[in-house]
């Protein structure tokens, strides 16, 4: 074997991750370039900051969870989970799911997002409690539709929570279907 016939292994670039990170940032440079042609858009530094934090922590989180797993079930339901809690932070912040951002009633919201964190750490992700975990929390979040929303003083903001618990409720089901497909091999 000759030497110049070695070649030095290319770094392995995975499309989906600069597709994730790329598109992160370009949804956070979106506002940045829409003031320039609207005053609509009024972003100041705190907003862009606020946004890469989000972003960040959303990108790192789904990087962990596909490293956690290779069962793709898993790897789906981990993302579900992590854009459920994202659109929940998301929206309360932006407009608020229920009335407006200063409704205390958002503050319930919180208890949504505090399942989810607690029901995966406490389970050390094992996907059989993850998807009990995912379960409560899209439970949680529809009583809270229901009762503050749509019983409540914002029927419209109430029916978009629930919307949104959608997502809790597709992560404990593909959380399911990863345990269920773990237990199937021999």
């Amino acid at each position: 074997m000759h030497a110049e016939n070695i070649r030095p292994a290319r770094p392995r670039r995975n499309i989906w991750r600069i597709l994730g990170w790329g598109g992160a940032l370009a949804l956070i440079l979106t506002p940045l370039v829409a003031m320039q042609f609207t005053t609509e858009v009024n972003w100041d530094e705190t907003d862009f900051i606020v946004a890469a934090v989000i972003f960040g922590i959303l990108g790192g989180l789904i990087e962990f969870a596909e490293r956690l797993s290779s069962n793709w079930y898993f790897r789906f339901g981990s993302m579900f989970a992590v854009l459920a809690g994202f659109m929940v932070i998301w929206s309360n912040m932006a407009v608020g799911m229920i009335g407006n951002e200063d409704n205390p009633v958002n503050l319930w919201f919180g208890v949504v997002l505090l399942i989810a964190i607690v029901g995966s750490i406490a389970s050390r992700f094992r996907r059989r409690i993850l998807q009990q975990a995912m379960l409560v929390a899209g439970i949680v979040q529809i009583s809270i539709g229901v009762f503050a929303g749509i019983l409540g003083s914002d029927a419209h903001g109430g029916r978009f929570t629930i919307v949104l618990s959608v997502a809790w409720l597709i992560s404990s089901l593909l959380f399911w279907l990863a345990d269920r497909s773990a237990r199937a091999k021999p």
